[in-house]
């Protein structure tokens, strides 16, 4: 895990930034669905599974902006951007109800990325434990499937969290609206380090990433 430090004097949004976390401390949210039939098509041809393949997509599109990947290191009062994100994402077991966090590494490679990440999956089914452990994974966003449901809206709150920056993304099922599959995604993000553009930036290059398989 790298990272550099921001000088705040001469970061791009440090009025922002500033304004955001002292006068008004709040997030963004948005969940807007996008378009993924190219995605369960080729997941099928291909006999992968959807779920890791968009995954994988939403790690290469986080990756893409610095915007992204910050973070503030409290300990040392330091504003960083991550080399890279990896998505902490979860296991949900039917007998228990409850849920294993997953720890996956994300990979430039595809097929890399795949193969672990459906050995991380396979290994968070053998326990029941939540195994949260953000001190020894501060370079992780939060990626969340709601299996469920194919919702309209979510909120996420972090009345403690006005410093948290890394991105929190939930999704819902996909369903056929127009003769397309859509799918529910919300991106949740600090408003000191970003704005409702570079949230909405985050379907559209989702979008763009899916287009092109």
């Amino acid at each position: 895990m790298n990272y550099k430090v921001l000088d705040k004097d001469k970061y791009y949004r440090k009025g922002v930034y500033r304004h955001f976390t002292e006068d008004c401390r709040c997030s963004v949210s948005i969940t807007n669905k996008i378009d993924v039939t190219n995605l369960v098509k080729y997941s099928k041809k291909a006999n992968t599974k959807f779920y890791v393949n968009f995954l994988y997509l939403l790690c290469k599109v986080l990756n893409s902006r610095d915007d992204y990947k910050i973070q503030y290191l409290y300990e040392e009062d330091k504003l960083i951007v991550f080399d890279k994100i990896n998505p902490s994402h979860y296991i949900f077991h039917e007998d228990s109800e409850t849920c294993t966090v997953v720890y996956s590494e994300y990979f430039e490679d595809y097929n890399k990325f795949y193969e672990s990440c459906i050995a991380d999956i396979d290994k968070g089914k053998e326990t029941r434990e939540y195994n949260f452990d953000s001190k020894n994974h501060i370079n992780y966003f939060d990626a969340s499937y709601i299996s469920w449901i194919s919702y309209e809206s979510l909120n996420i709150e972090l009345p403690d969290g006005h410093l948290y920056f890394l991105p929190i993304i939930n999704w819902g099922k996909y369903k056929e609206e127009n003769k397309k599959l859509r799918m529910p995604v919300s991106v949740r993000l600090n408003h000191a380090v970003a704005d409702g553009y570079l949230v909405a930036k985050v379907f559209k290059l989702l979008e763009e990433e899916i287009n092109k398989i």
